[in-house]
């Protein structure tokens, strides 16, 4: 497990936890992100990022009153699936 101060990044952070995760994270590996919430966009969008790259999000946690921590594990994610209801 790896743990990365992305607070100085500011809003920037999102290609750089990509990398991180891509060259620094083995496979089946935690790594650990740290980041400022700003406006809390932030934290859904590196959750969306964080799935359509491939991995599996473990946890997202306010960290304090401006930070953010959120655990991603360098595994492929369970599929989203989506429920339709026939219509009568």
């Amino acid at each position: 497990m790896k743990r990365f101060d992305l607070r100085l990044l500011k809003d920037n952070f999102y290609d750089r936890m990509l990398e991180l995760m891509k060259n620094d994270i083995k496979d089946g590996e935690n790594a650990i992100f740290l980041f400022e919430i700003g406006d809390f966009s932030a934290v859904q969008k590196s959750a969306d990022l964080i799935y359509e790259n491939g991995y599996t999000l473990m946890n997202s946690i306010k960290f304090n009153e401006v930070d953010w921590t959120i655990v991603v594990k360098k595994v492929q994610p369970e599929k989203k699936e989506i429920e339709t209801k026939e219509e009568e």
